[in-house]
């Protein structure tokens, strides 16, 4: 059985180069990070979770962007703060970290 985790980003790195009025509006990227083989009941399981979530945001977000461009760094910065703040975690990798 496979269970997902679904989570949706903006591509926020777009719409920093479009003025108000030319902007369209932006459909979500949306991941599923498998996580069925992984005991969450585990701190090691958790971590692994973790780190395919992570991974997943920076496919969705990007890693960085090159220094002088500010903008896009920014954009980065806040489509992974946006990203995971979306992530739906299940209640089992939940429970564990309380």
């Amino acid at each position: 059985m496979l269970k997902p985790i679904l989570f949706a980003a903006a591509s926020l790195a777009a719409a920093a180069n479009l003025s108000p009025a030319f902007a369209k509006p932006i459909t979500p990227e949306v991941r599923t990070v498998a996580y069925s083989d992984l005991d969450l009941s585990t701190a090691a399981g958790r971590t692994r979770l973790d780190r395919r979530i992570q991974a997943a945001v920076r496919e969705v977000c990007g890693d960085t962007a090159p220094s002088f461009d500010l903008a896009r760094r920014h954009a980065v910065r806040d489509c992974i703060a946006e990203t995971r703040a979306n992530v739906q975690v299940p209640q089992a990798a939940q429970a564990g970290t309380r």
